[in-house]
């Protein structure tokens, strides 16, 4: 058995005891497998040889998966996931090897904070996604559903009340512009968990993710609204309720000072997102993103984005 394939059987074991020593070991493999790593490793002089802590670990910058094809070793992808940017400014793209492997952690991680899939109905509303086409998040709500209740899918405004209604457990996910048109005919909504993915799309204008979830709360009489940060170029997700925001064992979201990549701020400094998602092992674990956030018992927020980035379809800007 391969190095990689090992690795993704014990991931689910990573614990924070073992968690650093597992991220030198893929640190490791991807700078001996990773070409466009290797060489912004060497570049930096970050190798193997003296990287011997977590926090000495290079993040590859997140625009590298517009330009390369990010893979650790030779092999044909199975699935190709493409970003929501726009044709002007390139989408990222993330080549999957092995997509069980994806929709194992993604159920996994899922189901160890809301409980089993089948207990529950999606009610999908992900229009502007499913219209591009080849996004992560719709591959992983197709799968959730493949658990969940007969009468999952997705919908339009249309023709959802009827569903928001019934007794059943629902999970009602969906982009922040359509969960807000949504919410203003202020639904009958009953047993659902709402979760926002942000993003609106230019549908309308920007606002803080406690303005939304304010609206959000409001207009479908829950008390909580849940929150799920995924990216294209991650393999695992983090959610949060209330917009405090945790990954699961295999990864782990750390601060990086603006103007110092190597630095890192403890809770309640506002900086650059790093995210280590140990599930990409096939690409690259060690993601610097373009978000702002901060870290805050135990948990992260995500407060925005760096100015001149492109808006992503899955965060919100301030």
């Amino acid at each position: 058995m391969s190095f990689a394939e090992e690795f993704k059987h014990r991931i689910f074991e990573i614990n924070e005891e073992t968690f650093q020593d597992s991220s030198l070991a893929a640190f490791e493999y991807q700078y001996s497998n990773c070409q466009i790593f290797h060489e912004y490793c060497n570049h930096l002089k970050k190798t193997p040889k003296n990287v011997n802590r977590l926090n000495e670990i290079p993040f590859l910058p997140i625009e590298c998966f517009k330009n390369h094809a990010v893979k650790s070793g030779e092999w044909s992808e199975a699935k190709i996931f493409k970003s929501s940017g726009t044709t002007a400014s390139g989408r990222s793209q993330h080549f999957i090897k092995d997509l069980p492997h994806y929709h194992q952690s993604a159920k996994s991680n899922f189901e160890a904070i809301f409980g089993s899939l089948s207990e529950f109905l999606i009610v999908a509303i992900l229009p502007s996604y499913q219209a591009q086409g080849d996004s992560s998040l719709i591959g992983m709500v197709d799968y959730f559903m493949r658990f969940s209740k007969p009468d999952s899918g997705y919908f339009l405004e249309e023709n959802i009340d009827h569903v928001l209604s019934t007794t059943d457990k629902k999970l009602v996910i969906g982009v922040s512009y359509a969960l807000l048109d949504l919410a203003e005919k202020a639904p009958k909504t009953n047993n659902a968990i709402i979760m926002e993915t942000g993003g609106m799309k230019g549908r309308r204008k920007e606002m803080t993710r406690g303005e939304l979830h304010s609206n959000l709360k409001r207009g479908f009489g829950v008390d909580h609204i849940w929150s799920e940060y995924g990216m294209t170029e991650l393999q695992s997700q983090a959610y949060g309720r209330d917009g405090n925001f945790s990954f699961p064992s295999w990864a782990r979201c750390l601060i990086r000072d603006i103007n110092d990549p190597f630095t890192y701020l403890p809770e309640e400094k506002t900086g650059g997102i790093n995210v280590i998602d140990l599930a990409n092992i096939d690409t690259c674990c060690f993601i610097e993103t373009k978000d702002l956030g901060r870290l805050r018992n135990e948990k992260f927020e995500v407060l925005g984005r760096f100015d001149n980035s492109d808006i992503r379809g899955c965060n919100l800007l301030i």
